[in-house]
């Protein structure tokens, strides 16, 4: 069964140098990009971390410092990546938890500003769970009857992802062929970040999911502890965490300032001796 698409969809993994969202680096990414019309395409790149790859990481994906020597790094490969995804949702296996918080942070630190609020996210992997509980290479077998042969090479895993996704509407009659139906169906909770540290109560407030704060507003919080935006923003969190309470407090400050009254109006053209 082919996807129901009304604006194109990535599907992409990473190689990296571990699982560490905030510190670690992607060594290999891979993107298929399907559009609406049944079109596709594909691009692979090595990447160069800047930094060791771990040799125990190496044994996993096989891809060793030695091979990314003279790759680009992700900052020269940033642009590319960013204008393939900018107008797609996203897809994966994992990805909710790994290779799109990973990913966030990568583009972060290459200076490129984004914001995927726009865009849903389906993770194969989580509906793999919840209908069958297995692994991606017994996914592509169960799903496809098909063996991975080639299990951690991202473009081996990104291809098996996006064919386990199509085989998964055709064995499931309650899966819907709507993206934004397998994007909450694939969805663990809902959070703000990424990495799941702001959450949102009921009344879709923002929320600490964790620590002695958990399950405190956040714009509560600014305001009895106004240290504590200081504290996130200098300590090891990942850095779309830190874009997403910069935006919050932005938001904040902004509807406590209140719109601009034609009194104010008629100062700030006094001001600047404007008509």
């Amino acid at each position: 069964m082919e996807l129901k698409l009304n604006k194109p969809i990535c599907f992409f993994d990473l190689e990296t140098t571990g699982i560490n969202v905030s510190k670690d680096r992607i060594v290999e990414i891979s993107i298929l990009k399907v559009f609406p019309n049944g079109n596709k395409e594909s691009f692979t790149w090595r990447v160069n971390p800047e930094m060791k790859i771990p040799a125990f990481t190496t044994a996993i994906h096989g891809i060793s410092d030695e091979m990314v020597a003279n790759e680009p790094t992700f900052k020269e490969l940033a642009s590319k990546v960013y204008e393939l995804i900018k107008d797609s949702d996203l897809g994966g296996f994992n990805s909710n938890r790994f290779d799109i918080p990973l990913l966030a942070e990568e583009l972060l630190r290459a200076e490129i500003d984004f914001d995927l609020k726009k865009n849903v996210a389906v993770d194969v992997q989580t509906i793999f769970h919840k209908m069958e509980k297995r692994t991606l290479e017994a996914a592509y077998k169960f799903y496809c009857d098909k063996d991975l042969t080639n299990a951690h090479s991202a473009e081996a895993d990104t291809m098996a992802t996006y064919e386990v996704l199509k085989a998964q509407l055709d064995k499931y009659e309650d899966l819907e062929n709507d993206v934004n139906f397998l994007s909450s169906f694939s969805s663990h909770q809902n959070f703000a970040d990424f990495a799941g540290f702001i959450g949102y109560n009921k009344e879709g407030q923002e929320i600490i999911s964790f620590g002695k704060h958990k399950g405190k507003v956040i714009e509560e919080l600014f305001k009895t502890e106004p240290g504590y935006f200081s504290w996130i923003q200098n300590a090891d969190f990942p850095q779309y965490t830190k874009k997403v309470l910069r935006d919050l407090k932005a938001r904040i400050n902004n509807k406590a300032a209140g719109p601009i009254t034609n009194e104010g109006l008629d100062l700030l053209k006094q001001k600047f001796n404007t008509k």
